[in-house]
């Protein structure tokens, strides 16, 4: 059986660290998302008594939504990686990282030091160092497709 096993690509293993960092990620991210959905109602009493023109505060309104599901979507692809590293590459991980990087540089820059910023560079901090942990590329082996099943092999 050992014999067998020499046959085996080699495939880059990612510490546990790196994984509890992503899982981490992925549960403030949703935690982030919750809040920030749920304080939409205030959103709605915010816009309609604003001077707001119907467009800018759709938009807003828009807005502010599309921040919660980005936060869900990073959410699941932070835990996606977690459980399956072999899903991911470190260029992927890194820049994944830079979304919600970017947005708590907007949030600094226009709220000032607001918690949700905060909240947000944890998680691009954990993802970040995270995906430094991860290998560059996936071997050629690892990455042949196993036949017209293997797209629902998530």
């Amino acid at each position: 059986m050992s014999h067998h096993r020499e046959h085996l690509p080699k495939t880059p293993t990612v510490t546990l660290v790196a994984r509890l960092l992503l899982a981490f990620s992925a549960l403030l991210s949703a935690v982030g998302g919750a809040i920030h959905a749920a304080a939409f109602r205030r959103t709605l009493a915010a816009v309609a008594t604003s001077n707001l023109s119907p467009f800018f505060g759709n938009s807003f309104m828009v807005l502010w939504l599309e921040d919660s599901c980005i936060l869900f979507i990073l959410a699941a692809v932070f835990g996606y990686i977690a459980v399956r590293p072999s899903a991911a590459t470190k260029p992927v991980a890194v820049l994944l990282a830079l979304i919600p990087a970017a947005t708590a540089v907007l949030l600094y820059i226009f709220l000032g030091g607001f918690f949700a910023g905060h909240l947000l560079l944890a998680v691009a901090a954990m993802a970040f160092f995270a995906g430094l942990r991860f290998p560059a590329q996936v071997e050629a082996e690892a990455m042949t497709v196993k036949g017209p099943s293997s797209a629902m092999d998530i």
